[in-house]
C-alpha cells in the first residue's frame, strides 16, 4: 500500500508540474569501468579532494598514511600528498605539514595550490583553514593573503579571476562573511562586492555551506548547506546567485522540496553535492537523508534548469535510490556520475529494498543528463578477493568525484572499486570509455504504417502523413502474438506473452530493416516487473516511452523514461497534459513528424499534433480523421508502428 501511494503521488505531481522542459538526449561519453592500476593508496579516513598541476595529481582528505603500490610500505603523510599522474609515483619533494583535514583543493592561474579545510597551522605558521602552497615543495605562499578566520572551509571553486569559498565560517580575511565569500584568486584578497550571507541553521545547528558550484560560463553560483535563509530571504538548503554583475541572490527557490525533514531527522542537511552541466544550462543535485517523498527530495538525484525563476520549483527529473545515501555528483559529456553508499538507482517505490525497476548500482553509477536514467556503466564499489588484509570492503561515503585531464577520479572511505583494490582513491580513465549515441524513431514525414497480426503477418501501408496507399502483407515468423510495438532507429520494441504462462509478458527487441523482422531478444531483465501486454499503444521519443494502457485510470496519455543504453525502463509512471482525446479507446499509435497517428476502438485512424513541451501537449480540437473503418485494415490493432522503409 505504501509503494502504491508513492507511485500515485508521483503521477499527480508530474502532471501538476507540467512538461515545460523536455531535455533532448545528445551524444554522451562514458569513462572506462576499469580503474587505472597505477594510482596510489591511502588508509585511515577518506580522500575528499583532487587537483592537478603539471602532471601531478594532488589528493587531500582525512587519511593519515599512503603508499604507491599495494605491496609498498605505508608512509605517514597525513591529509595531503601528490603523485605523478602517469606513473603513480609519489612526489617526494612535496611535503606540507598540516595539522588538520583537507576538504577542498583548487589551482590558481599561476599554478599554485589552494587548500581549504579544517586546520589551524600549516608548515609551522598560523593559517586557519585556507592557504596557498607551492606545488613543488609544499611551502606556504606567504604573499597569498586568504584565510578563514572564523571556521571551516568546506568547498571551493575557481572561476575566472575569482575563488569562491563556502563553509562554516563567519569571517574571511578579517571581514565578516557568513558561509560564503569570494576572493581574488591570484592574491587571496577579499572581494567587497560579494555580500551574500547565510543564516538560520536547521535543527538548531549553526548555518554552513556544504557544497557549491559555479557554472562553466561563470554567470551563476549554486550552493547548498544547512541554512534556511540567504540575505534575509527564505532559502531552504539550496540557493542561486547571479554573478554577471554585482553578485545577487536570484529569484529561484525549491524551498518546498528541501524544507521538510527526511526520515533521518538527525541529518542537519541533505543537499550533499551540486554539479553544473557542460553548457551551464542545468545542474544536478545529489542528496541523502532517508525517505521523504512525496514532499522532500531525499536520497535522490535531481536536475534543475539554470534559467528558471520563481518559487515552488520542481526538478526536471528525479532518480531515487530507495533511501540510500548519495554523497557526490559530477557532470561531464552528457553524463552525471554519482557516488555514495546506495545499492540501486531508478528505485522510487521501495525503501531499503529493490523495488520494481530498480537497477543495481553498488555505490557508484552514471545517468544520462537528459532523463536521469541509469546507463550501462556499472563498475561497482567493491574489491572482491583483491582486497589485502585489513582493507575495508565497504564504507559510508564517496566524498568526491572529480575530472582530471585523463579521467574520473574518486575519493571514498573504503578500499574496493571495480572489483580491485583502490585504497581510498582511484581513477576511471577516459581511455577505454565509449560514446552513447542517442536513438529515436524515424524523423521522415513519409514512410509506412505497419500492422502486425497474431500469426506473424505484417501489413505494410504507404503513408505520407495524410493519405494511405495500397497495403501489402508479408509473413514475419519472428513477430508472433505481438502486443504494442514501437520503432526506434534500426529496431522495433514489442510486447509479447511469456510462453507457458497465462498472464506473464515480456518486452522484446528485434532488428527491423523494412523487409524482415529479426529474432527477438528480451530488452532487459530489469524490466520483467513491467506488464508490457497492458499497453494498448506506444511510441518512443527523446528518452521517453509514451503509451496508453488498460487498467484503472487509463484515460490518459502516459510516459515512462526509457534508457536505450541498457534498455532500462523508468520505475515511475507520469501523465502527459492533454485535452479532448479519449485515450482509453486508442489502439496502436506512432509518432510521425511531430504528430501522433493513432488507431481507435471505433476502427478509425486519426492524427493529432504533439508538443511535449506545451502546457497542453495534445489538444483534441486538432484531431483529424485519416481513415474510416476498413475491413481490410484493422485500425484497432495495438501492434501499429511507423518506419521510413
Amino acid at each position: 500500500m505504501v509503494a502504491t501511494a508513492v507511485v500515485l503521488t508521483l503521477i499527480i505531481d508530474a502532471t501538476a508540474a507540467g512538461a515545460a522542459v523536455v531535455p533532448t538526449p545528445a551524444p554522451a561519453t562514458l569513462v572506462s569501468t576499469n580503474p587505472a592500476d597505477h594510482t596510489p593508496h591511502a588508509r585511515n579516513g577518506e580522500a575528499r579532494a583532487f587537483a592537478e598541476i603539471g602532471g601531478v595529481i594532488f589528493v587531500g582528505g582525512t587519511f593519515t598514511e599512503i603508499r604507491p603500490t599495494s605491496s609498498a610500505t605505508w608512509q605517514a603523510r597525513p591529509y595531503l600528498f601528490g603523485y605523478q599522474r602517469s606513473t603513480g609515483a609519489l612526489v617526494a619533494g612535496f611535503q606540507p605539514d598540516l595539522d588538520g583535514a583537507v576538504n577542498s583543493l583548487e589551482v590558481t592561474p599561476a599554478g599554485e595550490l589552494i587548500v581549504g579545510g579544517v586546520f589551524r597551522n600549516v608548515n609551522g605558521e598560523a593559517r586557519r583553514n585556507l592557504v596557498a602552497l607551492d606545488p613543488a615543495t609544499g611551502a606556504t605562499v606567504s604573499s597569498w593573503e586568504g584565510r578563514s578566520d572564523g571556521g571551516v572551509v568546506r568547498d571551493m571553486e575557481v572561476s575566472g579571476d575569482w575563488l569562491y569559498i563556502g563553509g562554516a565560517f563567519n569571517w574571511v580575511n578579517g571581514t565578516q562573511h557568513a558561509g560564503l565569500a569570494r576572493l581574488d584568486v591570484d592574491t587571496g584578497a577579499i572581494d567587497p562586492t560579494f555580500a551574500v550571507d547565510i543564516a538560520v541553521g536547521r535543527h538548531d545547528v549553526p548555518p554552513y555551506v556544504w557544497t557549491l558550484d559555479v557554472a562553466p560560463d561563470g554567470d551563476t553560483l549554486v550552493f547548498g548547506g544547512n541554512f534556511r535563509e540567504v540575505d534575509g530571504l527564505t532559502r531552504e538548503q539550496i540557493a542561486m546567485v547571479d554573478l554577471t554583475g554585482t553578485p545577487t541572490l536570484v529569484d529561484w527557490d525549491s524551498n518546498h522540496r528541501f524544507a521538510p525533514n527526511c526520515s533521518w531527522r538527525t541529518f542537519t542537511h541533505y543537499v550533499q553535492d551540486i554539479s553544473f552541466g557542460d553548457d551551464s544550462s542545468y545542474f544536478v543535485v545529489g542528496t541523502n537523508g532517508g525517505s521523504g517523498w512525496p514532499t522532500a527530495y531525499c536520497d535522490a538525484l535531481a536536475r534543475y534548469e539554470t534559467a528558471t525563476r520563481g518559487s515552488g520549483l520542481n526538478a526536471t527529473w528525479l532518480n531515487f535510490t530507495g533511501n540510500d545515501t548519495i554523497t557526490s555528483v559530477v557532470v561531464r559529456d552528457g553524463i552525471a556520475y554519482t557516488g555514495g553508499h546506495f545499492r540501486w538507482l531508478n528505485n522510487p517505490n521501495r525503501s531499503d529494498n529493490a523495488g520494481d525497476g530498480a537497477v543495481d548500482r553498488l555505490g557508484i553509477g552514471a545517468v544520462t543528463v537528459a532523463t536521469g536514467m541509469p546507463v550501462n556503466w556499472n563498475p561497482r564499489r567493491s574489491g572482491g578477493s583483491a582486497l589485502p588484509a585489513g582493507a575495508s570492503s565497504w564504507g559510508s561515503a564517496v566524498p568526491v568525484l572529480w575530472f582530471g585531464s585523463d579521467g574520473l577520479y574518486f575519493g571514498h572511505n573504503s578500499d574496493g572499486m571495480g572489483n580491485e583494490y583502490h585504497g581510498r582513491l582511484g581513477m576511471f580513465p577516459d581511455a577505454g570509455g565509449r560514446t552513447i549515441v542517442p536513438r529515436n524513431p524515424p524523423t521522415d514525414s513519409t514512410g509506412y504504417l505497419y500492422l502486425a497480426a497474431a500469426n506473424g503477418d505484417l501489413t505494410k501501408v504507404p503513408f505520407d502523413g495524410a493519405t494511405l496507399g495500397a497495403a501489402t502483407i508479408t509473413n514475419q515468423p519472428n513477430l508472433v502474438d505481438a502486443g504494442a510495438v514501437w520503432r526506434v532507429h534500426d529496431r522495433i520494441f514489442w510486447a509479447r506473452p511469456v510462453a507457458g504462462t497465462e498472464t506473464g509478458s515480456r518486452l522484446d527487441i528485434s532488428i527491423f530493416n523494412g523487409s524482415s523482422v529479426g529474432g527477438p531478444w528480451e530488452s532487459s531483465g530489469y524490466n520483467s516487473w513491467f506488464d508490457a501486454l497492458s499497453l494498448n499503444a506506444a511510441f518512443y521519443l527523446d528518452g521517453r516511452l509514451y503509451y496508453t494502457r488498460s487498467g484503472s485510470g487509463n484515460n490518459q496519455l502516459f510516459y515512462r523514461y526509457f534508457e536505450l543504453d541498457g534498455n532500462y525502463l523508468g520505475a515511475t509512471e507520469f501523465t502527459v497534459p492533454t485535452d479532448g482525446v479519449t485515450w482509453s479507446s486508442v489502439r496502436g499509435m506512432a509518432w510521425v513528424a511531430g504528430s501522433i497517428v493513432f488507431g481507435s476502438s471505433d476502427g478509425r485512424l486519426r492524427a493529432v499534433p504533439f508538443d511535449p513541451t506545451a502546457d497542453v501537449a495534445v489538444a483534441g480540437t486538432s484531431v483529424t480523421v485519416l481513415a474510416e473503418p476498413d475491413p481490410a485494415l484493422d485500425w484497432t490493432n495495438r501492434s501499429m508502428f511507423f518506419a521510413a522503409e
